[in-house]
């Protein structure tokens, strides 16, 4: 692996962090108890944003979130301000066993949709303000928002008003295309470079239960991978020159626990040949994931950055598994095409997942350990190659480069 020093970095992170204490009673105090003001709950985010951006910069990140501090879920915050949108508050449910998930919110689409403010603008702002302000150099400040396909998938066909849109295409999506390329202009003309899509329903769509789910709602689980990679391309055609667009593949990540399961076969090829994504996040923390054969569908250019640190838990992961891990999936797609991340992000919702904020600096540590190492390694051999004549391609320099190439699979 050698170095990157454009988004995203061989040791990357998906964007949220566990919020601190202080922050979540701040919040509570103003949606529950209505005793602070905005500005007041604005202004602890502030301070709580200040301190995750400098976490991100001490642990040794190039890319800095605000943590998505100001969120109480990953996608609700921001679809619900898209005109033409409504949606409703998850309701967490007890399962049987003690454990909670949270029920799917119910997203519709009332009016035609559009762009009706800067989302993210004022966020970014504080965030690149703030990175200027800790003096910070040669780190990337990113954005996340939810992926377009969440105002389709839990729907479908009748969760979109059919007064606004008597037919979805080419009108719906369309429509969404702009709205969301207006929100990656603001962000580009405020110098934002890197944004990233979470998404869960082209993950859903490996498992089998969401994908009768989606029979069920009259949509075909094999067409529906294409159909989005086909939305996501006209937002791709808003993209702002010079700006990196990555999508996120998540399968859940409520609390530590997880909806979805299932290799990513059924949705490879739409996912990796036909979206004209820069990159793509993709879950590979357990077996839930499925093998690495669908990177096969890899092409040249793209970037996929493997998530193979679990955040949903603090047992940290040894760097030989790793290293065996990440060379598995060069098999299937060419290592200075791979990139390593946690699996997720520490807080997709405000809850936060079973893990200590000491856990998330180690796992983040981890990942930039074994990056460091591969960097060193490819370094360490290329020089002893260069060196090595032709009349001593079967010497001692060329065995040496070979020795630090199988320490690196060791």
């Amino acid at each position: 692996m050698t170095l990157r020093t454009t988004p995203p970095f061989r040791a990357d992170h998906v964007g949220s962090f566990l919020r601190p204490q202080y922050l979540l009673e701040a919040r509570d105090r103003f949606f529950n108890q209505k005793s602070i003001t905005a500005e007041q709950l604005r202004a602890v985010e502030d301070k709580a944003i200040a301190e995750i951006i400098k976490f991100q910069a001490d642990v040794g990140l190039q890319s800095i979130t605000d943590g998505e501090f100001r969120r109480t879920y990953f996608h609700i915050d921001f679809l619900e301000q898209l005109g033409g949108v409504k949606t409703d508050i998850p309701v967490t449910v007890k399962k049987a066993d003690g454990t909670e998930e949270l029920a799917p919110p119910v997203i519709k689409v009332i009016d035609k949709v559009r762009h009706a403010k800067n989302i993210q603008l004022a966020d970014f702002q504080y965030l690149k303000a703030q990175i200027a302000a800790q003096g910070l150099k040669g780190v990337t400040p990113k954005v996340t928002i939810p992926s377009p396909t969440m105002l389709h998938f839990r729907g479908g066909r009748a969760g979109i008003s059919r007064e606004a849109y008597p037919e979805l295409d080419p009108a719906f999506y369309d429509d969404v295309a702009k709205a969301y390329g207006d929100e990656l202009q603001s962000l580009a003309d405020a110098g934002c470079t890197y944004v990233q899509m979470d998404d869960t329903n082209m993950a859903y769509l490996c498992d089998e239960k969401m994908r009768e789910a989606a029979r069920q709602r009259g949509d075909d689980p094999n067409e529906l991978p294409h159909r989005y990679a086909g939305f996501i391309n006209k937002v791709v055609a808003h993209k702002p020159a010079g700006m990196t667009l990555a999508m996120h593949l998540c399968r859940g990540n409520f609390k530590s626990t997880f909806a979805a399961q299932g290799n990513y076969e059924p949705v490879a090829e739409a996912l990796l040949e036909e979206m004209d994504l820069d990159a793509y996040f993709m879950e590979y923390d357990d077996d839930r994931s499925g093998d690495f054969r669908p990177l096969r569908f890899l092409p040249k250019g793209k970037i996929v950055v493997l998530g193979l640190v679990t955040t949903k838990f603090g047992q940290l992961e040894k760097k030989d598994d790793l290293k065996r891990r990440i060379d598995e999936a060069s098999k299937h797609a060419p290592l200075e095409q791979l990139c390593l991340s946690p699996q997720c992000g520490f807080s997709s919702t405000h809850h936060g997942n079973a893990l200590s904020v000491d856990d998330q600096w180690r796992k983040l540590e981890r990942v930039l350990a074994v990056v460091k190492q591969a960097k060193a390694l490819h370094i360490t051999s290329n020089a002893l190659i260069k060196v090595t004549r032709p009349a001593d391609q079967g010497g001692m320099c060329h065995q040496l480069a070979n020795d630090f190439r199988l320490r690196w699979r060791r």
